[in-house]
């Protein structure tokens, strides 16, 4: 571990990756690295700040550009030049990303992307401005740009955007010789590769060989006759959640990625699917509490501007259950009990249709619900519904009879506790699932549907049993 701080008097010299984890055990990074990078900014210390971060991995550079603030991360490009991965900015906030590219000029960006995996360029090409973007690709040499813009030509969020375009591709009547001789010859090899892929002569896939089983094989055997013809291709348009999801169901490492017609364009692998599944997870998650595309870096303004539809929906259904309570108005003021009672009923319908519909989103979002068992899933959460309404209603009409000494005022806020529970339970499933039909993403609307319904059902029951029971 980094063991003192070095005093102003004392010439810096840093702590590399290589030396000592510039991580803290709950996998912050070390006050003392960051201090000494800011340290060596505000010297100008270029030598030292560049054989620093010649040892980081992509991933931990990325780390430590969010710890910075933004005029350090522009210093810190600056001062170590060609030795900035570039590829460390697939590792940070959007915000961030286009913060940086868009302090340095064109030529700079395009001599990185130039020493980048193509998946790797996209990424950081995606979100510049389309003018910005062409600039760029027409100072990369011409093969090298057009398979990039042919990624960038492809739907956002799709396939085809996140594909490296680097693959070894053969014919079926090459020899496992030949396959090993081009691949031994040839100096513009992907970096990694776990097959090579078998094409016919229009490009069109066909199988692929594994590594190891190419290298288990004589030379003298034809590729066509080792080639695994089970290759689960993807199309390039379809969205990458559907990739990741076929990544899953077949335990792929890489998928070969091909276009309308099958003809082989680029391949998937792993770790962009990991990517992937983390980005899909974070978009729903925060999708369902209203937040949308929010990230840490993202300035006071733009987060307010994000925040606020969703609070005023919420706002707009608020108004409404508070008309259902204004209907019984009477009612509360003869009996000041229910105004005391009625959150508790409206709050656990609240609780329950958020677990429901939680498991709901998911289940949609993973297509683990489908036709085959949605009644069946409908049943059981109105089962659960039932089995806890009746268990909670116990516990809170004796809570509620010992309290205001009413054995009837326990027996309303039980009943209105069931009803509220089964309702709860089958909008959190059945909203989703409505949603989704409309082609509507539901972990973006369900939220705000599922709340108003609790809380109208909730308190239209409590008070309505509570005027009839009585004769309020």
């Amino acid at each position: 571990m980094i063991e003192s701080q070095p005093s102003e008097d004392t010439p810096v010299t840093p702590q590399t990756s290589e030396d000592v984890s510039i991580y803290t055990p709950d996998d912050a990074l070390r006050a003392e690295f960051v201090s000494e990078i800011r340290k060596l900014i505000e010297t100008d210390a270029a030598h030292q700040l560049s054989e620093l971060i010649d040892s980081l991995h992509e991933s931990e550079l990325g780390d430590l550009l969010e710890a910075l603030e933004a005029d350090e991360r522009i210093s810190l490009v600056g001062l170590t030049g060609k030795k900035f991965d570039f590829a460390s900015l697939t590792e940070v906030d959007e915000a961030i990303r286009l913060q940086v590219v868009n302090e340095l000029p064109n030529q700079v960006i395009a001599e990185a992307v130039k020493e980048l995996d193509s998946d790797d360029a996209v990424y950081i090409l995606e979100d510049m401005e389309e003018a910005d973007q062409d600039d760029i690709l027409s100072k990369i040499p011409f093969e090298e740009r057009r398979r990039l813009q042919r990624s960038l030509d492809y739907p956002e969020e799709s396939a085809g955007r996140r594909m490296q375009t680097e693959f070894i591709a053969v014919p079926p009547f090459w020899t496992v010789g030949q396959a090993i001789d081009f691949m031994r010859e040839d100096d513009d090899l992907p970096e990694k590769f776990h097959e090579i892929f078998v094409v016919d002569p229009s490009f069109k896939l066909s199988g692929y060989v594994a590594l190891d089983k190419l290298l288990r094989t004589k030379r003298d055997i034809p590729i066509a006759d080792i080639k695994e013809k089970n290759i689960y291709p993807i199309d390039a348009n379809i969205d990458q959640e559907e990739a990741a999801r076929t990544f899953e169901q077949y335990d792929l490492v890489s998928a070969a990625v091909v276009d309308e017609a099958g003809r082989l364009v680029g391949v998937l692998t792993i770790d962009d699917v990991v990517d992937v599944i983390q980005q899909e997870a974070d978009e729903d998650i925060k999708r369902l509490a209203g937040v949308g595309d929010e990230e840490l870096s993202d300035n006071v303004f733009e987060i307010t501007r994000s925040r606020f539809t969703w609070l005023f929906l919420n706002l707009l259904t608020a108004i409404f259950a508070s008309f259902i309570i204004g209907l019984f108005d009477a009612t509360i003021e003869q009996m000041v009990a229910l105004a005391v009672l009625m959150p508790i009923v409206a709050s656990m319908g609240g609780n329950a249709g958020t677990q429901s519909m939680t498991v709901a989103v998911r289940a949609i979002a993973t297509k683990d619900i489908d036709s085959y068992n949605a009644f069946r899933t409908i049943r059981r959460e109105f089962l659960v519904g039932l089995i806890n309404g009746v268990l909670f209603a116990v516990l809170i009409g004796v809570v509620a009879a010992v309290w205001f000494s009413s054995q009837s005022l326990g027996f309303v806020i039980g009943i209105a506790m069931v009803v509220n529970m089964i309702f709860a339970a089958l909008s959190g499933i059945l909203i989703p699932l409505a949603i989704d039909k409309l082609g509507i993403d539901p972990a973006i609307a369900s939220s705000v549907f599922v709340t108003t319904v609790t809380d109208v059902i909730g308190f239209f029951a409590f008070l309505g049993l509570a005027s009839w029971w009585f004769n309020i």
